[in-house]
Order: structure tokens, then C-alpha cells, then sequence
């Protein structure tokens, strides 16, 4: 599958939920915001939400500091 992530197209994505995603990019869903085609995605929806080739995905990492 084809998505574009953070901007970037990235091919033969295995993935076909969000959290499959986050796993094979190496990403820890706790501290990540997911949008879908400019919709923000619940964490709870992320072992549920399919993904489609072609689709747009945004993942923003929270940084703490002071």
C-alpha cells in the first residue's frame, strides 16, 4: 500500500490499521497524535481504524520540557 506519512510517500506499506502502522515505523503510540486525511483518529480507534492505500497520515510526537 501507498501513504503518504508526514509529507513523505512511502510504498509497500504492509499495514492495514493505524496501530499495525505506528508498529512498523517503530512508533509508540502513547505520546502521538494520528490525523487521517485531515481527521484526527482516537487512540482507542487505532486497532480498529483501516487504512487505505493512497491515504494521508500526520503523526505528531509530544515532546515535554520546561
Amino acid at each position: 500500500m501507498r501513504l503518504k506519512i508526514n509529507g513523505e510517500t512511502k510504498d509497500n506499506i504492509g499495514a492495514t490499521t493505524l496501530e499495525e502502522l505506528l508498529e512498523e515505523l517503530g512508533v509508540s503510540s502513547g505520546r502521538v497524535a494520528v490525523e487521517v486525511n485531515e481527521t484526527i483518529v482516537k487512540k482507542t480507534d487505532y486497532v480498529t481504524f483501516r487504512l487505505k492505500d493512497g491515504d494521508m497520515v500526520e503523526i505528531v510526537n509530544f515532546v515535554g520540557g520546561g
